[in-house]
């Protein structure tokens, strides 16, 4: 493990790094490397050589949420074969790049340690962060600071400079986009000056939502503009509105499945109970959570 040794005025310049998990995937890498090339080739497979960015793009997102159950379900062995898969995705896709003359894995790697070594001045520059809310705004700064060089570069080259919510893509999960979007918009300094004001923009766009007529095509969007001032809430109160939602419903799952159990137990079928014998099994469920978790 690292040691510190506190010096004088608490400076750190005394750490020692801990290096054995510090792993050397070169050569491990290059095999992997090697082998979607190889799969690329004229005599590889028919399947892997008539891939494209677009044709492989939804296995990256399958790939990547399976990763994610295996994170929520704590289940480290799968992870690591999970993680395989994601990794597979991105040397496939570098691999076509390279094929058709765009880029390589090579590049790739370059501009993501490139990447992080910018946005962490506090690490490996001058800049000072003491906490994790520090290094966020640190994060916002950079890349409000890149995203204003592209700009200039693209004014010098007679072009619109691209909009801020233009890095935000539009096919990420509704609340996390809203979330990274407004985070974006609030950096610039289009921001709630606290979150007892957000919840005011909650009750206005409740009351907006219930003016309207039921099953309104208007009344749906006021619903999303309600969602939406919620997730600023959640941004506000540093709480990741995805995660959050997403645990939410995996809890609901989970007594869901052991009111299916308990039923079972008892030769019923849950369709085959009233709404008030599903609350009651419901209930019934939720304190034996309770008297679980005491003891």
């Amino acid at each position: 493990m690292a040691e510190w040794k506190e010096l004088q005025g608490g400076s750190l310049a005394g750490l020692v790094r801990d290096t054995s998990t510090l792993a050397d995937a070169r050569e491990a890498m290059q095999g992997l490397v090697e082998t979607i090339w190889r799969l690329r080739q004229p005599d590889g497979c028919p399947w892997d050589r008539k891939q494209t960015h677009a044709s492989i793009a939804k296995n990256m997102i399958e790939e990547a949420y399976e990763a994610v159950d295996c994170i929520e379900e704590n289940d480290t062995e799968h992870l690591r074969e999970e993680l395989g898969d994601v990794l597979m995705q991105v040397v496939l896709h570098a691999q076509i790049a390279a094929d058709a003359g765009a880029f390589t894995m090579e590049d790739i790697a370059n501009d993501i340690n490139a990447k992080l070594i910018r946005r962490h001045p506090h690490v490996f520059g001058e800049a000072d962060a003491g906490s994790a809310d520090e290094v966020l705004a640190l994060w916002d700064s950079v890349k409000l600071a890149e995203k204003a060089a592209k700009d200039e570069r693209a004014v010098d080259a007679g072009e619109r400079p691209e909009g801020l919510l233009e890095g935000v893509p539009r096919s990420l999960p509704a609340l996390m986009q809203a979330q990274k979007v407004s985070r974006k918009a609030a950096a610039l300094g289009f921001e709630w000056e606290s979150t007892a004001a957000v919840w005011e923009k909650v009750a206005e766009e409740r009351a907006e939502y219930e003016r309207e007529e039921p099953g309104s095509a208007e009344r749906e969007m006021e619903f999303g503009d309600l969602l939406f001032a919620l997730v600023n809430v959640a941004r506000k109160d540093g709480i990741d509105a995805e995660s959050a939602l997403r645990a939410s419903t995996a809890k609901f799952r989970s007594r869901w499945e052991a009111m299916e159990a308990e039923a079972y137990e008892r030769g019923v079928a849950l369709d085959g109970l009233s709404t008030a014998e599903l609350n009651d099994l419901w209930d019934r469920v939720k304190a034996d959570e309770g008297m679980a978790a005491e003891g």
